[in-house]
């Protein structure tokens, strides 16, 4: 046993470029976890830098410099966003209060309706159970109306914070663009030579995190646009709430849709009743969602979906227990980023064997 863990070490360490990527990938995952709520606001602009990196080259293309390509860029964004918030965050705020007003005569209308199904299927369902179920439903939405009410208190609290990182943001973001190539030469050299393996990795992953944000951010457009009209076209309240928080489910692979699904069958159940209204809009819904996950993703992340659905959960699973939000939110490239340096590393370690074998 010994020995295999001595050759196994040998085989996989022997190689300085090896050592290198493996102490890198170590101190990484140490950061992140140390003080990964402390460099929130970095991963966010290093995200938005690689969305918007893209249009800065295709500038720089037709002609334009670095600096004026990333200032159009730039403010072309900041206006984006600045429109979105104006128009959206008044109507998404009302109908989010509504919601909550209007949470306990849902569980009292589910209720009415649950009562029916002993009826329906005796034997299998009784009254007990489902007292059981509306009693926990009534306690879970008061829940969430306190903790509501609670982040909204600490908010006001934290409103300096925010007003910071509404600042700090948008200047890394413009320093990130405007200096790229400078930050990477300057991040290079905090590098070791031996860093064959990491530039493999690096060029592979580069890429596709590039893609991979880009089309996390036009899957949730679609998705929340192409929700909204839909649900618009049926008359379903609160479409714009349940559209933008149906685009935002699609961050976290295949969870995210089964729990953005709870709240838009139970608004549909309580506006329509157990009617061909509700049946048609959840069947539309459903429909979305297929084609988001047969269509719209294969398109947008081709290289991404190799990999096994099994372990793109288990992706979201480890990076979310130990990153959060953004674990769950770089799952699929994290896996990539393990899939590529355990392929990178057993070609360098095969390299090695083939190299040794003639002495």
């Amino acid at each position: 046993m010994w020995e295999y863990i001595q050759q196994w070490y040998r085989r996989k360490f022997s190689d300085p470029n090896a050592v290198t990527l493996f102490l890198l990938l170590v101190v990484t995952v140490l950061v992140i976890v140390l003080f990964g709520s402390l460099i929130v606001p970095l991963l966010i602009a290093i995200s938005l830098a690689y969305l918007l990196d893209w249009p800065v080259m295709r500038l720089m293309q037709l002609g334009f410099s670095r600096l004026t390509a990333t200032i159009i860029t730039f403010s072309l964004f900041l206006a984006v966003m600045l429109i979105s918030l104006l128009t959206l965050v008044p109507v998404i705020w009302q109908q989010s209060t509504t919601l909550i007003q209007e949470m306990p005569d849902m569980v009292t209308n589910l209720q009415i309706w649950l009562h029916k199904l002993p009826e329906m299927f005796p034997g299998i369902v009784d009254d007990h159970q489902i007292n059981e179920f509306t009693q926990e439903m009534k306690r879970r939405a008061v829940g969430l109306g306190e903790n509501l009410l609670t982040v909204s208190l600490t908010s006001i609290v934290n409103v300096m914070a925010m007003l910071v990182y509404l600042i700090i943001v948008p200047l890394l973001i413009f320093f990130m663009l405007k200096d790229r190539d400078i930050l990477i030469a300057h991040f290079s050299r905090l590098l070791p030579s031996n860093r064959q393996l990491i530039s493999q990795v690096g060029q592979e992953m580069n890429l596709q995190i590039m893609n991979y944000i880009r089309g996390k951010a036009i899957e949730v457009v679609v998705v929340a646009v192409v929700t909204f009209i839909t649900f618009s076209l049926f008359g379903l309240r609160y479409s714009a709430l349940l559209s933008i928080m149906v685009g935002l489910s699609v961050l976290i692979p295949y969870i995210g849709a089964a729990v953005a699904t709870i709240p838009v069958v139970l608004v549909a159940l309580f506006q329509f009743g157990p009617t061909a209204a509700f049946v048609w809009v959840t069947v539309a819904y459903l429909i979305i969602q297929a084609l988001d996950g047969n269509l719209l993703v294969p398109l947008l992340f081709s290289e991404a979906i190799s990999l096994n659905p099994v372990y793109i959960i288990a992706a979201v699973l480890i990076f979310g227990g130990i990153w959060g939000f953004w674990g769950v939110f770089f799952a699929i490239p994290l896996a990539s980023l393990v899939k590529a340096v355990l392929t990178a590393w057993d070609s360098n370690a095969g390299d090695n064997v083939v190299e040794e074998t003639p002495q």
